[in-house]
C-alpha cells in the first residue's frame, strides 16, 4: 500500500518517539522507501540523527550517575534505575577494531558492560571484584552495541549483576559482574 508523504512522515515520527534508537535503516526497511528519503524526512520533522537522538537521551540520564563522570563510561547511558538496571548503546569506531578484519577487540566489548556496570552502583566509589565473562559473538566496525544490565542481588559491600550485550537483537556477550562498593563511612 503506498503511502503519501505526510502519512508516512506521521509514522516515523510516531516510531522515533516510541523508539528513539531506531536506526535510519530499519525505518527504511520498515517504510519500504530509500535511506535518503527517511533522512530527508527526518529533516523536514526536525528530527535529528541517531546519534544526537543517543545523546539526549543520555544526557538526561547522567545526572543520575555518582560513581562516574561522564567522559569516563564507555558508551551512552540511556536509561539508568539506580541500583537496579541499565542500558548503554555504544558504536564500534575504527579505534576499536583489529584493522585486519575490522572485529572489535574484546576490551572494547567488555569495558561497555564493566562501565554500566559501575555507574548503576549509587556509590561514590565502586569496583569491579570479579567478572565472569562471555564472548558470544564478533562485534565489527559499525555495529550498534546496546548493553543491558541488572542487579540479581546485593548486601552492605557487594552487587551483582548481569549483562547481556546485543547487536540488532543478537546477544554477542553475557557476563556475571561482582561490584565492590565503598559506604561513606569506611
Amino acid at each position: 500500500m503506498k503511502r503519501t508523504k505526510n502519512e508516512r512522515r506521521e509514522m516515523i515520527e510516531r516510531t522515533i518517539q516510541q523508539n528513539p534508537f531506531i536506526t535510519d535503516q530499519a525505518l527504511s526497511e520498515m517504510y519500504e522507501v530509500s535511506i535518503q528519503t527517511i533522512r530527508l524526512d527526518r529533516s523536514q520533522l526536525n528530527i535529528p540523527e541517531l546519534r544526537e537522538r543517543v545523546k539526549q537521551v543520555a544526557k538526561d540520564q547522567y545526572q543520575n550517575i555518582s560513581s562516574l563522570e561522564d567522559k569516563d563510561i564507555i558508551g551512552d547511558v540511556v536509561d539508568l534505575t539506580a541500583n537496579q538496571q541499565a542500558k548503554s548503546i555504544y558504536t564500534i569506531t575504527r579505534d576499536d577494531v583489529f584493522s585486519r578484519n575490522r572485529v572489535a577487540r574484546g576490551h572494547v566489548v567488555f569495558a561497555q558492560a564493566n562501565s554500566l556496570c559501575v555507574a548503576l552502583v549509587q556509590h561514590e566509589s565502586v569496583l569491579t571484584k570479579e567478572s565472569h565473562i562471555h564472548f558470544v559473538k564478533p562485534v565489527y566496525l559499525g555495529d550498534v552495541v546496546i548493553a543491558e544490565a541488572n542487579v540479581e542481588q546485593h548486601d552492605d559491600k557487594y552487587y551483582e549483576m548481569t549483562v547481556r550485550s546485543f547487536v540488532n537483537k543478537t546477544k554477542v556477550f553475557e557476563g556475571i559482574f561482582k561490584m565492590y562498593y565503598i559506604s561513606e563511612d569506611e
